[in-house]
């Protein structure tokens, strides 16, 4: 897969430190320029505060980096970023945090299938995981595959302008 100027944002607290770290090497590995939001020491913080710094940064993002007729190709440092990752000690309560956010669609695979299945069929624009979780399978892995999938639109899209309109 062509990873050529693709971009992510990570966020984590103080429980997720590691996988952060772990996370960051692999994505670098894989091409992508990584934007770390996130913690890098175990002090406590609150991770509302994380995934609303993320999640904000991820839908601004996104809105500047919209092409305009008549305008050249943006360089890497203003492409919107493909997606972002969020980590706390379970995934759970950042994830909760996420998903109050408008226009924010956060997922919490437990495994890989789930990883694709968040983006193949609800268009997730944020995933999740838990730095204090044992998960069955890697998490590299389920990373991979929520990367790796596509939004699959037609039914699938109408579900998720279903949830969309939940937001109002």
């Amino acid at each position: 897969m062509e990873t050529r100027n693709k971009r992510v944002l990570i966020g984590n607290d103080h429980g997720a430190v590691d996988l952060k770290v772990r996370l960051v090497k692999h994505l670098e590995e894989r091409g992508y320029a990584v934007e770390n939001c996130g913690v890098d020491r175990e002090d406590s913080v609150d991770y509302p505060d994380i995934a609303q710094q993320v999640c904000g940064r991820l839908l601004e993002a996104s809105r500047q980096g919209q092409p305009r007729h008549g305008q050249p190709q943006q360089d890497q440092e203003t492409e919107p970023f493909e997606f972002a990752i969020l980590c706390c000690g379970t995934g759970i309560g950042i994830s909760i945090a996420a998903n109050k956010i408008r226009g924010i669609r956060c997922a919490l695979p437990q495994n890989i299938f789930a990883a694709t299945m968040a983006r193949e069929h609800n268009d997730a624009n944020v995933i999740a995981f838990g730095g204090r979780i044992a998960y069955g399978e890697p998490v590299e892995e389920m990373l991979d595959a929520f990367m790796d999938a596509r939004h699959q639109g037609g039914r699938h899209q109408t579900r998720v302008c279903k949830i969309t309109a939940l937001e109002d």
